[in-house]
């Protein structure tokens, strides 16, 4: 029996079940995973960046949680002696059209009361010596770290308040009994006062487990990544990204330095035909179904079919994947280039096609469910983690 449990172990989990942890330092406080590791998918596959919120729409959760976790962040990281790199990042326009949009990103970044400062080629070239571009924002605040990393030490920080974190422990479905919250595992069952989903890519189900209907389904995006050889690392020097087509809901590709020295190209965004589909095999025929029959991919599809097409053209063909990247800097090829891991983004969709844009948090009875949490969810996690605790109320069980 405990008075709280979290769904899913990644780090918006995590992040949650330490924040409930100290707003409510005696409460039992349970996190089931259903792998045998923590931070396994989106947490530990994604690009390592710790966001400064410019790309995102003013009043928004995501802009408010990305400014906000950007400071948290590095302070954490700073705290607890986490590897992270307050390195910068350049946006950069390399077609005259792209010039009103950068502009527009500038002016966005002093909204949002960001570092932000504009480049002529000429200052870009002065850190990014191979990028070529016809003008740059620079975005200061940016950062990176492993994100597995910062995972671990959430899970230290949630035992260490007398917190339990299950591995290996599926949820099958949820269940009200005499006002307690009964969690169906194949392990057998697990009783909470109170329900906190944060299942990533299996969070819209969950939500229906217990009765909700969140409106948003979840379909699956691979994003495949390839990383420079070693050898020729030294083209990109930070983190370098284009200007995002504004009509188009995903960044286009991109470099990232990570952590580790290594700097990995991507991602491109291909419908996945699993919900953990980090490869092209990767086929569960009901997750496809569920997707296939679902009018909102399909309302998706018949708005962004043209950039559809490019990037599944740049998830078979590498030269169709490097002619993107060369947009950015000229002298890649694909010898430069081999393959890395994909990720897969839980994005929330509407019925009518349209894409959720911001995080959904939906409250249910003894519940709530957080049934979107794209990027920057993992540059926001402890922001993410603050906003639910706030809204989870105090609940006080019998003590056995």
């Amino acid at each position: 029996m405990h008075e709280y449990a979290v769904i899913g172990g990644g780090i918006v989990g995590l992040a949650t079940a330490m924040a409930v942890g100290n707003k409510y330092p005696k409460a039992r406080i349970l996190v089931l995973e259903k792998e045998q590791d923590l931070a396994q998918h989106q947490t530990g596959r994604n690009s390592g960046v710790i966001h400064s919120g410019i790309y995102y729409k003013p009043g928004s959760l995501k802009a408010r949680f990305a400014r906000e976790g950007n400071r948290s962040m590095v302070e954490f990281c700073s705290e607890h002696g986490i590897k992270h790199a307050v390195c910068g990042k350049v946006i950069v326009a390399s077609k005259p059209s792209e010039l009103p949009l950068l502009e527009s990103l500038f002016q966005r970044g002093l909204d949002h009361r960001l570092a932000v400062t504009r480049l002529s080629p000429e200052q870009v070239q002065e850190t990014e010596p191979h990028v070529r571009c016809l003008a740059g924002v620079n975005v200061r605040s940016t950062a990176i770290v492993n994100y597995r990393e910062v995972s671990a030490k959430y899970v230290e920080l949630v035992k260490s308040n007398g917190g339990t974190v299950r591995t290996g422990i599926r949820v099958e479905r949820l269940r009200r009994l005499n006002g307690i919250q009964i969690i169906e595992t194949p392990h057998g069952d697990f009783e909470a006062g109170f329900i906190i989903n944060c299942a990533g890519l299996f969070s819209d189900r969950v939500a229906r487990y217990s009765g909700l209907d969140p409106a948003a389904k979840i379909v699956p995006f691979r994003g495949e990544y390839y990383q420079l050889v070693p050898e020729r690392r030294h083209l990109v020097k930070s983190l370098v990204y284009p200007v995002p087509n504004p009509e188009f809901p995903f960044l286009g590709v991109h470099f990232t330095r990570m952590i580790d020295d290594s700097v990995h190209a991507g991602p491109n965004a291909v419908l996945a035909f699993k919900r953990e589909g980090y490869s092209r095999t990767d086929i569960n025929c009901a997750d496809l179904f569920e997707t296939l029959t679902f009018s909102g991919f399909w309302n998706l599809a018949r708005r962004y079919y043209r950039d559809g097409i490019m990037e599944m053209l740049r998830s078979v063909s590498k030269r169709a994947f490097v002619k993107s990247l060369q947009q950015l800097i000229p002298e890649i090829t694909e010898d430069d280039l081999v393959p890395t891991h994909s990720g897969v983004r839980a994005q929330a969709l509407m019925p009518d096609g349209k894409l959720v844009d911001d995080f959904l948090i939906v409250k249910g009875k003894n519940s709530i469910h957080v049934c979107n949490a794209p990027s920057p969810a993992a540059t926001a996690s402890l922001e993410i983690g603050r906003f639910v605790a706030n809204q989870v109320p105090e609940v006080t069980l019998a003590r056995q």
